[in-house]
């Protein structure tokens, strides 16, 4: 098993120097336009950014990222609200068992002790 370990690490090892290799070799400056010339002159905000592809590369994958994080996160809401419901229904089961074990009843029979209660609470 050790060795599909060793495996792992140098195969993540030879795809981040190859990634890192990509990034330096492709450091020219590049112009960004962030809107139209002429909404950008209606607005008055700076229209052109110049920066590296390096940056603008980076930058495109952690707004994916980020982007994939948070639409999974309100994709499984549905699921963590119930499994929340669930973890409350079964608190509430357990707390039951755990009451209904710590009674004494007077009565040998556990049915019988059950409705007695139910009596006894209306």
């Amino acid at each position: 098993m050790a060795i599909f370990r060793y495996l792992k690490i140098l195969f993540l090892v030879v795809v981040a120097l190859a990634l890192v290799l990509l990034f330096f070799a492709n450091n020219a400056p590049v112009t960004l336009h962030l809107m139209p010339d002429e909404l950008a002159a209606a607005v008055g905000l700076r229209n052109e950014y110049t920066t590296s592809l390096f940056f603008v590369v980076v930058a495109a994958l952690l707004v994916g990222i980020i982007v994939g994080f948070i639409w999974e996160w309100l994709r499984e809401y549905r699921y963590r609200a119930e499994a929340k419901t669930q973890r409350r229904e079964a608190q509430r089961l357990n707390q039951e068992v755990a009451q209904m074990k710590g009674r004494t009843s007077d009565s040998d029979d556990d049915v019988l002790a059950i409705l007695d209660q139910a009596d006894t609470a209306r």
